[in-house]
């Protein structure tokens, strides 16, 4: 079995990424520490030009925003430290797995559909991308050609047969 998320110590926890899922957290943080935190440095330097800090809300507002900010590059930092890049040439065919892109039939309605299983970070439905976590996504891992996915959804259950198994 594969495991996506896990943790080996209570503060920290390893998550797998894609080659484009790393590089965007990558280019997130950049955006974050040579763009914003500027731009804040610079509103709290404005706000302090003002006057009186003790009577500033632009002040007050400007310090709360570099706070949130800095938290949100904490964060990313720590992600991206325990950030690990997936190797899908290791990744088997045969099963549902992350990053596999998974053609399916509803059964209640006939219709097809293609996902691709990837990280929680990279979800994104419009382009096809769901989480792994998602109900579909645990639905899913696992199944091979043939099989049928039995979802439970808020009203009721949707059965999905795995027509093809692929990575893109």
């Amino acid at each position: 079995m594969f495991f996506f998320v896990f943790k080996y110590d209570d503060m920290s926890k390893v998550s797998y990424y894609t080659e484009e899922g790393l590089k965007n957290l990558r280019e997130e943080l950049n955006q974050l520490k040579d763009v914003e935190r500027p731009k804040a440095s610079q509103a709290i330097a404005e706000a302090r030009d003002k006057g009186d800090l003790s009577e500033n809300a632009e002040y007050d507002a400007a310090k709360e925003a570099q706070g949130l900010l800095e938290l949100k590059i904490s964060k990313l930092e720590e992600t991206l430290a325990n950030a690990r890049l997936i190797d899908e040439s290791q990744l088997d065919t045969s099963k549902v797995l992350v990053l596999s892109t998974v053609k399916l039939k509803n059964q209640a309605n006939g219709m097809e559909m293609k996902y691709t299983l990837v990280a929680e970070s990279e979800a994104n439905l419009k382009s096809g991308k769901i989480s792994v976590t998602s109900p579909i996504g645990k639905g899913l891992l696992g199944k091979s050609v043939g099989d049928v996915a039995e979802i439970q959804v808020p009203n009721g259950t949707l059965k999905f047969d795995v027509l093809e198994i692929t990575r893109e």
